[in-house]
């Protein structure tokens, strides 16, 4: 950072961006308001390099948000981007208005002068290649998807529990396309009486179900009914025609998410320059090969962590995921606490991974089960377990070796 000659502080808005411009002394060089909008931003970007007078290399930017296009912009034009956490921020603004004033001036001093006299605070933010950012997209898809999935079928539940349990007694799980169509076929417990043998057995044949055959569903949708007010049957046949087509979509959706995933880590894998640095075997493929590692965990530690799966940094991944306590010390009270501000997409994914890895890695289970032992809670000692798992990861990028559950991970202790 001591090459940086200029410090521009932009706080970034929906509408409006406030950019802030010091010297290496402190002193303000200029201060303006851009709209947000191709124009804009590219008016932003001439105004910092005239104002600056000095080469885009040499001038560093801060701003909150480490991606978006007021980034995307800065970066373009050669200038040096960093990112600093909202928190952090808020404790900088404290040098100058003790009173806790704050407006978006202010904010834009506060970036460019904390960059210019704590850069060690800041993270420098690095182009990240296409397929990472499409994966990003995919995967947040995908998660946002999984929770539309969820949230309709507890919608449909709870309608088939009001007038047609029996329904749900031959299949519970309602995201599979034959379940649907079944209930298609009978939507009501008087439909499912004039329902064929042979018509349910086409059903379940199309659909590869094997478990069960005509006979057994159709004694079980035939069952005694819920008694129920008139124009319940109706009422609520037309609440589950509405869910089971959005339900429908979604989960097509979420099908099409999946090989889009599929398709753009394969490309990771096979790309020469997919992560910056690697050497030998692919990250991905390093990744891939610890256990618990599938589609969604991998997606999301590429999507989510890569500059820090980049640079190896452990402790940055610990942090980002939330498996590293807090620790409050003051004189002689010691309190040791979860770490609430992480990301929570990466800290969903690496809990699971965690959870998955239980069952298929001898160290993981025994890890766990010692936690246990000592009197840790399951979500407690999950965290334990993903935090060996990350170094694990770490030591193996570093070393490009793929999984080996005989070596003992040198970074943590099993």
């Amino acid at each position: 950072m001591n090459d940086l000659e200029r410090f521009a502080g932009v706080d970034w808005g929906s509408e409006n961006h406030q950019v802030c411009i010091t010297s290496r002394t402190g002193a303000v060089l200029g201060e303006r308001v851009f709209r947000h909008g191709g124009a804009g931003l590219a008016e932003m970007a001439d105004w910092i390099a005239a104002t600056a007078a000095a080469e885009p290399h040499v001038t560093g930017v801060a701003i909150e948000v480490p991606h978006g296009p007021v980034v995307e912009t800065l970066m373009e034009r050669g200038f040096r981007v960093h990112s600093i956490n909202p928190k952090q921020l808020d404790r900088f603004r404290d040098r100058f208005s003790p009173a806790g004033a704050k407006d978006d001036r202010r904010d834009a001093r506060v970036l460019a002068d904390a960059l210019r006299t704590d850069a060690h605070a800041f993270r420098r933010l690095d182009p990240v290649a296409p397929e990472v950012v499409e994966l990003r997209e995919w995967s947040r898809i995908a998660s946002d998807l999984t929770a539309d999935r969820t949230r309709l079928v507890n919608r449909a539940r709870q309608q088939l529990w009001r007038y047609y349990p029996q329904l749900l007694e031959v299949e519970s799980d309602l995201t599979r396309a034959w379940v649907r169509e079944l209930w298609k076929l009978a939507p009501t417990p008087v439909r499912a009486r004039r329902l064929r043998v042979t018509t349910v057995n086409k059903l379940l044949k199309r659909h590869r179900v094997r478990r069960l055959d005509g006979t057994t569903v159709l004694k079980t949708l035939r069952g005694s009914a819920v008694v129920v007010a008139a124009g319940t049957h109706e009422a609520a046949v037309a609440h589950l025609e509405v869910v089971f087509a959005q339900l429908d979509v979604v989960v097509a959706q979420l099908a099409r998410a999946g090989r889009e995933i599929d398709r753009l880590t394969a490309r990771l894998t096979q790309s020469a320059d997919n992560l910056p640095g690697q050497q030998g075997q692919r990250d991905v493929a390093i990744l891939s090969s610890l256990p618990g590692v599938g589609r969604i965990v991998l997606a999301t530690l590429l999507a989510e962590a890569h500059d820090p799966l980049r640079r190896r940094d452990y402790q940055a991944l610990r942090c980002l995921s939330g498996v590293a306590p807090v620790t409050r010390r003051s004189g002689k009270a010691v309190i040791v606490v979860r770490r609430l501000a992480a990301h929570n997409r990466l800290q969903d994914a690496v809990y699971h991974w965690a959870n998955v890895a239980l069952q298929h890695d001898t160290t993981s289970r025994t890890k766990y089960a010692n936690l246990r032992t000592r009197g840790h809670g399951h979500a407690r000692a999950l965290r334990s377990v993903a935090d060996r798992l990350l170094a694990v990861a770490c030591a193996m990028l570093e070393s490009q070796t793929m999984f080996n559950p005989n070596i003992r991970s040198q970074h943590h202790g099993s």
